[in-house]
């Protein structure tokens, strides 16, 4: 059993990590800005706390004592996107390292615009995208970009399909690294649930320790 904090714990991804790791038995602590926001009541194996992911002396709190570090947050919209995504990964990180040896694992929910579709094209390259999916891309991007400079603290980035919706957990999914992964009908998607799942296995396998990796069906 692992001590797991979810950060954006009643956001669509947050949740449905939540709901994977508590299923199987781990102790997870959400955090929520607004803890009514989450509608679930603190029991058993689930705490649910207050915090400000770009708070440093509240996140250092939140980090402490913990295995794994999931950062659901997302900020609404592009705009919202650019003021949270990597802003608060950098907190993150600066708390994981003041936490010295032993720190906890951060995982990191990412973006599929990244992805890369055709040699030197990536999705977020695809023409007619709205101006808020757009800069939601880009800020996950930039996101990436900061972890992948970070070498003294153990770091995954998760990128879902280019579809993520709230949906069936299957039990199935594909993993890959850089590429966007497409189905037999040339579809690039995944549930929320699927993807909850894939990542509450990275945490109990770790695998894609410092680097991104992707899931899809």
């Amino acid at each position: 059993m692992a001590k797991i904090s979810v950060i954006g714990a009643n956001g669509t991804i947050g949740r449905r990590v939540l709901d994977e790791a508590l299923a199987r038995g781990h102790e997870v602590t959400a955090v929520v800005r607004r803890p009514s926001t989450l509608e679930r009541e603190p029991a058993g194996n689930l705490t649910v706390t207050t915090g400000d992911v770009l708070d440093p002396e509240g996140v250092a709190s939140l980090v402490a004592g913990q295995d794994v570090v999931v950062s659901a947050v997302g900020g609404g919209d592009g705009a919202g996107h650019e003021r949270l995504i990597e802003p608060s990964l950098r907190v993150l990180v600066d708390s994981l390292r003041a936490a010295g040896p032993g720190a906890a694992r951060l995982i990191a929910v990412g973006g599929a615009g990244s992805l890369t579709t055709t040699p030197g094209k990536k999705v977020w390259d695809f023409p007619g995208l709205p101006d808020d999916a757009l800069r939601t891309m880009r800020a996950h991007g930039e996101g990436l970009r900061f972890l992948r400079s970070v070498t003294d603290v153990r770091w995954t980035s998760l990128s879902p399909a280019i579809i993520i919706a709230p949906g069936t957990r299957t039990g199935r999914y594909r993993t890959g690294a850089d590429d966007v992964l497409m189905d037999s009908a040339g579809r690039s998607h995944i549930s929320a649930e699927d993807y909850a799942l894939a990542l509450v296995d990275e945490i109990e396998r770790p695998r894609h320790v410092g680097r991104r990796f992707t899931v899809a069906y």
